[in-house]
């Protein structure tokens, strides 16, 4: 069996695409429960998509996992080489306070197709915290949100359904 999930043939994930990922904590360790942790990886990941041409539109740091939204802004955002860059400095931040790795090989994605809008796939995103009982309220959580939009325009995606790109 292998390692990581497999990708889509013939697929180039190249360009201006939408991708729901998930990245899982080597061993499944809880690590995403502090603030401190959360704002340094979160800090690594913005950095990471500017570089590389991604925006985020959505993201949820579970404790033992991580879900993003993430968007091509042009012709050369390249998933992998984001994906790669993303968990080497996400790793590199967390080994300097911390002994052991931080991911697991692999990731999943998800290519989002055109027909799926956007909102949606967000909301699932945000809505982790929701279905594993963590949260009342979807913005209860302290540890998701977007590096797009405001806490008030994802406020809006469940209290008057607003559209979202």
């Amino acid at each position: 069996m292998s390692d990581r999930p497999h990708r889509l043939p013939g697929f180039s994930y190249l360009g201006l695409h939408r991708y729901s990922l998930t990245f899982c904590v080597r061993s499944r360790n809880c690590v995403f429960t502090t603030a401190t942790i959360v704002a340094e990886a979160l800090d690594q990941i913005s950095h990471t998509a500017m570089a590389c041409g991604f925006a985020v539109l959505a993201y949820c740091f579970m404790p033992d996992h991580l879900h993003l939204l993430a968007e091509g802004q042009d012709d050369c955002s390249d998933l992998v080489k984001f994906v790669t860059l993303l968990k080497q400095r996400t790793s590199f931040a967390y080994r300097r306070h911390h002994p052991d790795r931080l991911w697991q090989k692999g990731y999943f994605e998800h290519v989002v197709r055109d027909d799926e809008v956007t909102q949606t796939v967000a909301t699932y995103v945000l809505e982790n915290p929701l279905r594993a009982g963590l949260v009342k309220e979807p913005l209860d959580y302290p540890f998701s949100g977007s590096l797009v939009y405001s806490r008030e325009q994802l406020s809006d995606l469940w209290h008057e359904g607003t559209q979202i790109r």
